[in-house]
């Protein structure tokens, strides 16, 4: 027999046997299950995911802060996460710097219109509505619902996934300025 294949079989054995030794006594002691034992559901909270890349931030006037404020109360009103409320005020933050934005003439992205810069043309609803700063985050959360497993992807790919963005990336600089304006607005 090959001498190296030898030497690791006989490798693998010996961490097997170690492993046997190891955790073959913890488990003999352990207590055994009895016919009463009742499963014991444990809550696990998972860390919010770390942001993506490099962070932009902006200083906030009292409009923006009512803008992102606005969007929280939203996101609690159709039952969502602190997540999607993150996830909203950083695609709000790259689309509008969280203004509330009218027809722009010439400067106008097309026809896009509101804090998520949400076009008429696109179905987003009438620009009356898309302006109500409710209404445009109501209609942005119900797309987010609508993409399987949300909550736990990256913030600018679930962003990406409902606005259909030029720039798929630039959603994830804004997540730690939208993760701080959340824990700062949520309970107030």
């Amino acid at each position: 027999m090959n001498t190296i294949f030898r030497k690791s079989m006989l490798s693998v054995a010996g961490l097997a046997f170690a492993g046997g030794v190891f955790a073959g006594p913890i488990a003999a002691h352990a207590a055994a299950p009895t016919m009463d034992a009742k499963p014991v559901a444990v809550a696990v909270r998972t860390a919010a995911p770390k942001p993506q890349g490099d962070q932009s931030h902006i200083t906030l006037n009292d409009e923006q802060t009512a803008n992102a404020k606005a969007i929280i109360a939203a996101t609690k009103k159709a039952g969502l996460p602190e997540r999607a409320a993150v996830i909203s005020i950083a695609t709000s933050l790259q689309e509008s710097k969280l203004e509330n934005l009218g027809h722009l003439g010439d400067a106008n992205d097309h026809d896009s219109l509101g804090l998520f810069q949400q076009r008429p043309t696109s179905g987003w609803g009438t620009p009356e509505q898309i302006t109500n700063p409710e209404y445009s985050t109501t209609a942005f959360l119900k797309g987010l619902k609508q993409v399987d497993g949300w909550q736990d992807m990256p913030l600018t790919e679930a962003a990406q996934t409902v606005q259909v963005s030029a720039y798929p990336d630039a959603y994830a600089q804004w997540e730690q300025q939208a993760t701080d304006l959340v824990a700062q607005h949520w309970n107030s």
